[in-house]
């Protein structure tokens, strides 16, 4: 049965822009890899892309987090140089997690879900619990070598989160 991989707002923002981490620069090759093992075996890749307007400080999100981010269009928008060219659907989200791609998910027949990116105590962790609702009985997986947090506290406070989820995390 085919797996689905999920590579979450591995952009530009994230990694070297407004909202970059040292950690999240450390993950690229491994997510890299990971992508590469996911094509090599047959299997599917998606991405989400965190998509922000120029409205974005007016947001309730803005409102807690005042960086400008992600904007559509902008350099900081797109996935990180050595992803880009990576085919695979994007789904383009507005909040921390997408129910477009859970939905997507669920009306597909994979065997398990692996999720990997940026960042793991927000988006990582939403769109895990998001998959786990809408595909209870799929196995969901979480890398924690391809993915950074906000902090590397936060990240680990979100692996154990999500294991307490039953989210595999690996």
């Amino acid at each position: 049965m085919k797996r689905l991989l999920v590579v979450v707002d591995m952009q530009r923002d994230f990694i070297d822009g407004s909202l970059g981490t040292a950690e999240a620069q450390q993950i690229v090759p491994a997510v890299k890899n990971k992508i590469r093992e996911y094509r090599d075996a047959g299997d599917e890749v998606v991405f989400t892309l965190d998509t922000h307007g120029e409205d974005y400080l007016c947001t309730q999100e803005g409102g807690k987090l005042p960086v400008m981010h992600c904007i559509k269009g902008t350099e900081g928008w797109e996935l990180c140089d050595e992803l880009k060219e990576e085919p695979g659907q994007r789904f383009e989200k507005g909040t921390f997690g997408s129910k477009e791609l859970a939905a997507w998910a669920a009306a597909q027949n994979f065997g398990s879900v692996e999720v990997v990116g940026l960042c793991t105590d927000i988006c990582v962790i939403s769109n895990a619990l998001l998959l786990k609702a809408f595909l209870p009985e799929v196995p969901i997986r979480v890398d924690a070598a391809c993915c950074a947090g906000v902090t590397p506290q936060s990240h680990t406070n979100a692996l154990e989160a999500m294991k307490m989820c039953q989210i595999e995390i690996m």
